[in-house]
């Protein structure tokens, strides 16, 4: 079960730096969504969409796109953690992405979301890094580990 966190004011948030600061319930990667993503994105590759031929390829059945792994941020982000006086919130980039193990078709992700850094910016906001582990039901290894750069504002 996920642990949401739910901070009052960004600097609460911002207090908690090098701490761990919420997690995600799991998230089912089924293959209509890795089939959406395919159409939403251009990547057809069998080993994502060719459910028959994927099943005889190297990882014995179709993986989710690495960046619908990825895209699932925002949504680990909203099941995880909240700050109640965020009246918007942008991404600003990414520092570092690694895709350590294939998300097979069917299988469960959850995040994990350790506070890396908070920088004041203006108008009250703050930049935030995050370090978002997204591990995979039953593997040891995480499917990826992802530092970002999420800014919000009151």
């Amino acid at each position: 079960m996920g642990r949401m966190k739910i901070f009052e004011t960004l600097q609460d948030m911002a207090d908690q730096v090098g701490n761990e600061i919420g997690a995600s319930d799991w998230i089912t990667v089924t293959q209509e969504k890795i089939n959406l993503f395919a159409e939403a994105t251009g990547d057809h590759q069998w080993i994502h969409v060719d459910v028959e031929r994927a099943k005889k390829g190297p990882f014995g059945a179709p993986i989710a796109h690495g960046f619908l792994t990825l895209s699932l941020l925002p949504e680990i982000w909203g099941k995880a953690i909240k700050v109640n006086q965020t009246g918007m919130g942008v991404n600003y980039g990414l520092n570092h992405v690694r895709f350590m193990s294939p998300v097979p078709a069917g299988s469960k992700v959850r995040g994990k979301i350790k506070l890396l850094a908070a920088e004041p910016l203006d108008k009250g906001g703050f930049q935030y890094t995050y370090e978002t582990t997204i591990e995979l039901d039953g593997v040891a290894k995480p499917a990826c580990v992802a530092e970002s750069l999420v800014r919000r504002y009151p």
